[in-house]
């Protein structure tokens, strides 16, 4: 095969892969020809445990009171900052298929048409006029250098891993807002209801007393009492309801609803069954070792120490294969009636000389980079150890209140009821009464906050662990 055929069959690979990959951009079965996507693009993130991602955009029938696991769907579908750190994946992506793409061949090709017309006024030389059609093609391919593309290659690969890994602490940070959230809520809501039976029995009793004074049963005082306890408790109901709102509004923010949404929250505080709080260092050593949060800031470091590497071998030598193939000139070349047809072939050495100590500085800066992204692996490691001892005191203290507020609950429900046998029966008075009504109040309410702050608390011990997952989040 002689050189005009090579070269023809230069121009034919330069015509057809620009038309390839223009069509790859329109419509292409090969989005991602160089295989950089990671699965989850395709498959959606699925968290620790779970079988299957969640279905995006959540639908929700506010008919009906909204769970916990509703909240948290709503929350992943809906929350900035995860959709946020979707986007980074596929850009780490992109680049690692950027990096990749370094390893292929480079192809250019350019085709123009030129009229040169020449005059010469004052003089019997006539015009001068030529066309021609230069058609040129290069393609240039590094075959060797000394570890940049790799190290290149494998930074880009662990900003993906990063990405990825970033994306799961962003999932675990909005669940662990969430739970937080929803159980704020749930225990204003819990208070505002009792407040409000707290009046409503506070009417009662106000009623009770007025018909023992006009039986002669009763003094105006116990009247006067009974009409204090009802003005404060419906001040206290007033109150709680405006906690309630304050609560309903922000767990509506965190997951990306209007605050205008009417939301009735679930009633799934149950009585917890055999639990325990789990060894405080196992829950550690499991937060160091799988957390994402950590798990990114390690694949970060990583990347920052190849990028160090590629950028110290941008000093080193390169061998490059270059070949180009010029029909009728080219393009730089001034127009010939002479038809032409030249074929290059070669292969360059480039050796970096001298370039004013730029490269010096610039690997300092990368060596910087990687100091700061192992003192950035320490603060979050700390951060993440920090937030699981808090949840662990938590979790402790709550599950130590839940038999407490248990036989507080149980021995003020039977005071209530004696009291209000007595003052039935005439044997106690209404400041009895009401001191035994508010007891009973008090402990109710500390019983479901004792119960929600189990829950919160354990749930947010499995965020800070890294591994929440749905299942978590039903009441057990």
């Amino acid at each position: 095969m002689n050189a005009e055929w090579l070269g023809r069959l230069f121009v034919c690979l330069w015509v057809v892969l620009p038309l390839s990959a223009h069509a790859w951009e329109l419509d292409s079965p090969w989005p991602d020809p160089l295989q950089t996507n990671p699965k989850e693009l395709d498959t959606g993130v699925t968290l620790p445990g779970d079988n299957q991602p969640g279905n995006c955009p959540a639908f929700k029938d506010f008919s009906n009171p909204l769970t916990l696991a509703e909240a948290v769907d709503l929350a992943l579908c809906n929350n900035t900052q995860v959709r946020a750190a979707w986007s980074d994946i596929k850009a780490q992506a992109a680049a690692a298929g950027v990096a990749r793409a370094a390893y292929l061949p480079v192809v250019s090709g350019s085709i123009s048409r030129r009229n040169d017309s020449t005059r010469y006024p004052g003089s019997r030389i006539p015009t001068q006029k030529i066309s021609s059609t230069p058609l040129n093609g290069v393609l240039s391919w590094r075959l060797f250098d000394f570890g940049g593309r790799g190290a290149n290659h494998d930074a880009a690969m662990h900003s993906l891993a990063a990405a990825l890994a970033t994306h799961n602490a962003v999932l675990q940070k909005t669940l662990a807002t969430v739970v937080q959230s929803y159980f704020d809520a749930q225990v204003a809501q819990s208070a505002w209801q009792a407040k409000t039976l707290s009046e409503e029995i506070a009417g009662n009793t106000l009623a009770a007393a007025k018909r023992r004074e006009a039986k002669g049963a009763g003094t105006s005082g116990d009247t006067l009492q009974a009409t204090t306890a009802l003005a404060r408790a419906a001040l206290e109901k007033n109150r709680a309801q405006g906690n309630y709102r304050r609560a309903i509004s922000i767990l509506l923010y965190g997951i990306g609803l209007s605050s205008q949404t009417q939301v009735m929250l679930a009633d799934d505080l149950h009585e917890p069954l055999g639990q325990a709080a789990q060894d405080l260092e196992q829950w550690l050593k499991e937060a160091q070792k799988q957390h994402p949060a950590i798990v990114a800031a390690r694949e970060q470091l990583e990347a920052a120490r190849y990028k160090a590497a590629a950028t110290r071998s941008e000093g080193l030598p390169a061998l490059d294969f270059t070949a180009g193939y010029y029909e009728n000139g080219r393009l730089d070349q001034t127009a010939t009636e002479t038809r032409s047809r030249e074929t290059v072939v070669g292969v360059t050495l480039n050796i970096p000389l001298f370039d004013g100590f730029a490269h010096t500085y610039k690997v300092r800066a990368s060596e910087a980079q990687v100091e700061r992204q192992a003192a950035t692996l320490q603060d979050t490691e700390q951060q993440v150890l920090m937030e699981m001892v808090k949840a662990h005191a938590d979790a402790v203290s709550a599950l130590g209140n839940l038999d407490a507020s248990a036989r507080l609950l149980a021995a003020a429900q039977e005071a209530l009821q004696a009291a209000q046998r007595r003052y039935t029966n005439g044997a106690a008075d209404i400041l009895e009464i009401l001191n035994t009504q508010s007891a009973f109040f008090d402990a109710q309410q500390e019983r479901i906050r004792s119960l929600a702050e189990w829950r919160s608390a354990k749930l947010r011990m499995l965020a800070s662990a890294g591994t929440m997952n749905r299942a978590d989040l039903n009441p057990r």
